[in-house]
């Protein structure tokens, strides 16, 4: 039996098709190239972009057939953070990612990846910070692009590397 293959990513709201069927995948397992996956369902396929990719919620992957698997984002534990007013908020933003740290920025809140040093820390600052868990979409770095085929090539204190 020959195996379904994915071969292209539609963009969250770019697809209207009726999907075959859903993959929930956490936010590290949805940036990928080529790998075996099963969906939620059971339906074993081969993923193979051309590039590695960041998949988003929401994002359809196109079979060869032309049939859609829809991505749907893991709900993965994380530190809620609240600023006092958007002032605020824009300050933790800054002092998160002077650490390099993943964060999912949105209006009133920023969501970040459960860290007790991270929590003491943003407390620290004066945040409000509360565990939830919901699916894990952070902004793409500088150098990342938007994650739909986008590959680029920097560096940093004379170390050079590609994403």
């Amino acid at each position: 039996m020959t195996r379904l293959r994915a071969i292209k990513c539609l963009s969250a709201g770019s697809w209207r098709d009726e999907p075959l069927c859903a993959i929930t995948l956490n936010k590290d397992q949805r940036h990928r190239r080529r790998i075996a996956l099963t969906t939620d369902s059971g339906v074993e396929f081969l993923l193979d972009l051309p590039d590695a990719i960041q998949l988003c919620h929401g994002d359809g992957l196109q079979l060869e057939d032309g049939r859609v698997i829809k991505v749907l984002a893991e709900a993965e534990e994380l530190l809620q953070v609240r600023g006092q007013d958007s002032h605020h908020l824009l300050q933790l933003a800054w002092h998160l990612g002077n650490r390099h740290l993943e964060a999912q920025i949105e209006e009133d809140r920023i969501l970040v990846r459960r860290d007790h040093v991270i929590r003491d820390m943003l407390t620290g600052l004066g945040a409000t910070t509360a565990e939830v868990i919901e699916p894990f979409s952070p902004q793409g770095g500088a150098y990342q692009g938007h994650g739909h085929g986008d590959s680029h090539h920097h560096s940093h204190a004379g170390q050079s590397h590609d994403h």
